[in-house]
């Protein structure tokens, strides 16, 4: 089922409300008026849903053919339609393949694959990308036509308004097709085919350049899939500065990590003077209590001192004497030097009887 819908449909459509529309399944009811283009996208709507279109019964059937490799819609367990092969075309409906249209047939909106080629489609065939004909063949204003007129001929225009988006509003943008040939396009005022003009000339619209990319200053501008070729003193610049960011960055690292060890190892170095001063510290304590044990036990010097040094009366200097604890505290603890063998002291502790003195 080809169901044709002219240009003057899809605004004419527009301002009817479908509350049901894409949403019917398999099965429910649909209602063929309903079929339109989506003003500003003139997108294929109906009322069924994405793997369904509306039959002749008015009723959602499940599409018999597919134009996308993988359409929308469809989950894993679902059979996908099959794929039109050469000499057919899948409608937007998608109810089933059909066979391609000669020249002057009515085609839907867009669909210049339904229109049957040229013998010298080859020839005529658009090979940009951008879209401005299908083997040689082009529909325009709803009719199959051939895109072969050269320059002077007369040539059939297609003006269609699209709605684009920026950030704080939308705009139309308005793309012309027609039926010239590569190379060529149709002079809207004259209806004659003219030669494409080079980049940096004036131009009106994007058919006007080669590249198909008129800029908004007026003049033809490179092709919008054209890449961009720098200068070789920017990559020159782009390497050193990453070189150089490299190395600023190993740099302020190996300075960070100095000063974090010089901290570290001046802390470990306080840390060692503070051990020595306190270990040299106990070894005089040692050496001045080994003396003073010593001199006690030497044979007349085993008087009661006081606790606090002073001098004698005949004037000898006590200042250096340990201080002593009274009998009344004695710790219970006797001490005594011996010399066994002449060669060695040993400190040796014992515990009082009791009970003496």
């Amino acid at each position: 089922m080809l169901q044709l819908l002219p240009f003057s449909l899809v605004f004419f459509s527009s301002w009817t409300l479908h509350a049901n529309a894409g949403n019917a399944t398999f099965g429910t009811a649909c209602s063929l008026s309903d079929q339109r283009l989506e003003v500003g996208t003139y997108q294929f709507q109906t009322d069924c849903d994405s793997v369904t279109f509306c039959n002749s019964s008015s009723l959602c059937d499940l599409k018999g053919c597919r134009r996308d490799d993988f359409p929308f819609g469809y989950n894993s367990t679902q059979t996908l339609p099959p794929k039109c092969t050469t000499g057919q075309f899948c409608p937007d409906e998608e109810d089933a393949c059909q066979p391609v249209l000669p020249v002057g047939s009515p085609c839907q909106f867009n669909r210049d694959d339904e229109c049957e080629g040229p013998p010298n489609f080859k020839e005529l065939a658009d090979r940009s990308g951008f879209g401005l004909n299908v083997n040689g063949s082009v529909c325009l204003n709803n009719i199959c036509m051939w895109a072969n007129a050269t320059v002077g001929q007369n040539c059939t225009v297609q003006n269609t308004a699209y709605i684009g988006y920026s950030k704080t509003s939308e705009f139309v943008d308005i793309v012309s097709r027609d039926n010239c040939k590569i190379g060529l396009y149709c002079d809207s005022q004259h209806l004659a085919c003219m030669q494409t003009k080079d980049l940096g000339v004036s131009c009106d619209a994007d058919k006007e350049c080669s590249t198909y990319n008129c800029m908004a200053s007026g003049v033809c501008g490179p092709s919008a899939n054209t890449p961009d070729h720098v200068a070789t003193w920017v990559y020159v610049v782009v390497g050193v500065c990453i070189f150089g960011g490299v190395i600023g960055t190993l740099i302020g690292l190996y300075i960070f990590h100095r000063k974090d060890r010089d901290s570290e190892r001046e802390k470990r170095h306080q840390y060692w003077r503070e051990q020595n001063a306190f270990r040299q510290h106990i070894m005089q304590m040692q050496e001045t209590a080994r003396n003073s044990l010593l001199y006690y036990a030497t044979p007349g010097n085993n008087s009661p001192r006081s606790t606090m040094y002073s001098r004698d009366a005949g004037g000898s200097d006590d200042s250096h004497m340990p201080m002593l604890q009274p009998a009344s505290k004695s710790s219970g603890l006797r001490y005594h030097i011996s010399d066994e063998d002449g060669s060695s002291e040993s400190l040796v502790m014992q515990r009082k009887d009791p009970g003496r003195f």
